[in-house]
C-alpha cells in the first residue's frame, strides 16, 4: 500500500480517505505498515489516520502509558478531531482504553485486538535481548501463528530498535509502565460499543485476556479468528476487514448496542 507519511508540527502520520475517522494506534514494536491493509481496506469511505508513536524517541522521563496518551491528547486537538473511531492493537490498544476512559465523550465506538490492559507476555515472556539476530528472529516470529509473517525487513527493524541502548530503555520503561497500569477496575466505565477481534492462538495476549475484556466491558461484542496470534489485521487482514466492516455499519456513530456471543471467524 502507497500512502504518504506527513510531517506537522512534532507529528509523523498518515491521513487517508474522507468521512467518519478512525484513528489507528500501533503497538509498542508496532509501525505504520501494521495497518496497511486496513489503510487499503477503509481508505475508499473512511478518513484513516494513524499517527507515530513516539516510543523510542519520547523523554525517558515521560516513557510510559501517561506520556503517550498525553501524545495522543496533544495529536487529536493539533489535527482537530472528533467523533472518533478508536482502534489499538497490543499497547496501542492500552493507549486506546485510557485515553477512552479520560475523554468519554471523544470517543464514539471502540477497537481492540490483542490488547495490552489486563495481561501480556512482554516479547514472548522477556525484555527485548540486545545483540543476538536469532533471539529478535525467534521472538518476532512467536508473534504469529505463521512465521512466515515476520519478514526479513520485520526482523531487521526490530533488530535495529533494540540494539539501541536509549531505545530499549524507553521500551523497558513503556512495558513496565504498561504492567503498572491495569484498567481491570476501570473497565465498567466504557459504555461505547466496542470490538474485540483476536487471535485465536494469541501467545502474548491469550484468549482469556480477550474473555475478560468481553465480560467486563459491558457494551462489547468479540470475535476470535482461527490460525492467528497477535496482529489479526495483518496475519489476516481480509477476515479482519471484513469483521470490522460489518461492525462498523451495524454501529452507526452515536448508536449502541447489546453484549452479543462470541464468534470465530
Amino acid at each position: 500500500m502507497n500512502y504518504r507519511i506527513r510531517e506537522e508540527g512534532d507529528f509523523r502520520y498518515v491521513d487517508e480517505g474522507e468521512g467518519d475517522i478512525l484513528l489507528l494506534l500501533h503497538g509498542l514494536f508496532g509501525a505504520l505498515s501494521n495497518w496497511d491493509g486496513v489503510i487499503s481496506g477503509f481508505a475508499d469511505r473512511y478518513r484513516v489516520v494513524i499517527p507515530v508513536m513516539p516510543i523510542y524517541d519520547m523523554p525517558i522521563r515521560e516513557a510510559g502509558l501517561e506520556g503517550l496518551v498525553r501524545f495522543i491528547e496533544d495529536f487529536i486537538a493539533f489535527k482537530k478531531l472528533s467523533n472518533l473511531t478508536l482502534l489499538g492493537n497490543s499497547l496501542g490498544g492500552h493507549v486506546a482504553l485510557l485515553y477512552t476512559l479520560k475523554h468519554p465523550d471523544e470517543v464514539r465506538r471502540l477497537v481492540l485486538t490483542g490488547s495490552s490492559g489486563l495481561f501480556e507476555n512482554s516479547m514472548g515472556g522477556s525484555y527485548p535481548k540486545r545483540g543476538s539476530y536469532d533471539y529478535i528472529a525467534e521472538r518476532v516470529s512467536y508473534t504469529f501463528y505463521d512465521p512466515k509473517v515476520a519478514t526479513k525487513e520485520l526482523i531487521d527493524e526490530v533488530f535495529e530498535i533494540t540494539n539501541s541502548i536509549p531505545k530499549c530503555m524507553r521500551i523497558v520503561a513503556i512495558a513496565k509502565s504498561a504492567q503498572r497500569n491495569n484498567v481491570a477496575r476501570e473497565l465498567h466505565n466504557i459504555t461505547v460499543p466496542t470490538l474485540l477481534i483476536w487471535g485465536l492462538n494469541d501467545t502474548i495476549t491469550p484468549p482469556e485476556v480477550a474473555h475478560e475484556f468481553n465480560r467486563l466491558i459491558v457494551n462489547s461484542e468479540l470475535h476470535f479468528v482461527d490460525k492467528c496470534c497477535h496482529a489479526p489485521m495483518m496475519e489476516h487482514p481480509e477476515r479482519f476487514n471484513r469483521l470490522l466492516s460489518g461492525w462498523l455499519q451495524k454501529q452507526p456513530l452515536g448508536e449502541t448496542s447489546r453484549k452479543s456471543d462470541l464468534t470465530v471467524a
